[in-house]
């Protein structure tokens, strides 16, 4: 079974094809962090003009790479949220054109599902029921997966998702946008010198909260600015390895205790912030020491992209699922809403 995935929920065009016994045959992205970096973040409307220009000649460059003829088609799979709408728009109505042209089930597909099940892509992909850590720019959740649209929150940030402090932090200290990255890349030369708080690690439950530490991190860097007038490098470095490793201890700590509470021994993280090193490396090794694992995708399918949209299309289209022919996207769409693949 053969799906196309398209992928248009923010600021990356991502195309790919997904073949249920020969796995990813071709994929394409077109990244549109050039254009956004001037103004600082993504712009929405220039998002959606943009991936008008891109997404059919991908489509094209894809089929051609696979060497899939429209006939050979099984199924169209497009993002239909949560992101902007305008974007998602693009996506979705070009999706649903191509099923409809083809004469095949097309799929609307949940981003973050999507992100959720791209690590079974791999060779050691687990077993359900599993742990899933989803943590990226716009989410922070711990949720537990018994299979396929068999999902329940754990617990969700209150504030900024993980990726958000990260790039809210990153702006602070003048990087580049996007932010995530450069702080990793920065903290890579520092040093964790400063004590920053691990946010809701001694309270009860699961939830998150990055608002404080990004406070707290606002409020060294205008100290050291107003007794030396700005960063040096190394005070640049120190603070992005000292905030890197607040969030990755936070996060450690809340994953550690999903598994307890759910007396689970699989772990799945995803979703952008899940290709940061250092997060992988910690959650490697707290959780070989409580007999746990961790799973999660090649970096390249960490970030938004084809492929996890055509996977999980396809996982979908296996179980009879199709989409009406209205066009419906959604700002946000929480995950737990999701069910099992329905026949149509």
């Amino acid at each position: 079974m053969r799906v196309l995935g398209i992928e248009t929920s923010c600021d990356e065009t991502g195309v790919a094809l997904y073949d249920s016994q020969r796995g990813l045959l071709a994929e394409a992205l077109y990244s549109q962090v050039s254009l956004h970096q001037v103004y600082g973040g993504v712009v929405p409307e220039l998002a959606s003009r943009d991936h008008v220009r891109r997404l059919v000649p991908l489509v094209r460059r894809v089929m051609e790479k696979a060497a899939v003829r429209p006939g050979e088609v099984d199924g169209v799979a497009y993002t239909a949220g949560p992101g902007l709408v305008g974007a998602l728009m693009v996506g979705a109505c070009v999706g649903r054109g191509l099923a409809y042209g083809w004469g095949v089930p097309a799929l609307a597909i949940h981003h973050m599902e999507g992100h959720l099940l791209a690590p079974l892509m791999e060779p050691d992909a687990p077993d359900f029921p599993l742990v899933a850590l989803l943590v990226s720019g716009g989410h922070t959740q711990l949720v537990r997966v018994d299979g396929l649209g068999r999902y329940r929150l754990l617990g969700e940030s209150l504030d900024d998702a993980a990726g958000e402090a990260f790039d809210k932090c990153a702006k602070m200290m003048g990087l580049p946008y996007p932010g995530g990255p450069a702080v990793a890349a920065l903290a890579e030369g520092g040093q964790p010198r400063f004590d920053f708080p691990r946010p809701m690690i001694h309270r009860p439950g699961l939830d998150f909260s990055f608002s404080g530490l990004k406070t707290a991190v606002h409020q060294l860097i205008e100290k050291l600015k107003s007794e030396q007038g700005a960063l040096t490098d190394g005070q640049r470095a120190d603070i992005a390895a000292s905030f890197q490793l607040a969030v990755v201890e936070t996060l450690v700590v809340k994953c550690r205790r999903a598994l307890e509470q759910e007396g689970l021994d699989r772990l799945i993280i995803a979703g952008g912030v899940s290709a940061n090193r250092a997060l992988r490396e910690a959650l490697a090794t707290e959780l070989d020491a409580m007999g746990a694992r961790v799973h999660h995708a090649r970096p390249e399918l960490c970030t938004d992209n084809g492929a996890m949209i055509a996977h999980a299309g396809c996982l979908r289209l296996q179980g009879g699922e199709s989409t009406p022919l209205a066009i419906t996207v959604r700002a946000r769409w929480p995950l737990d809403e999701l069910r099992p693949p329905a026949p149509a």
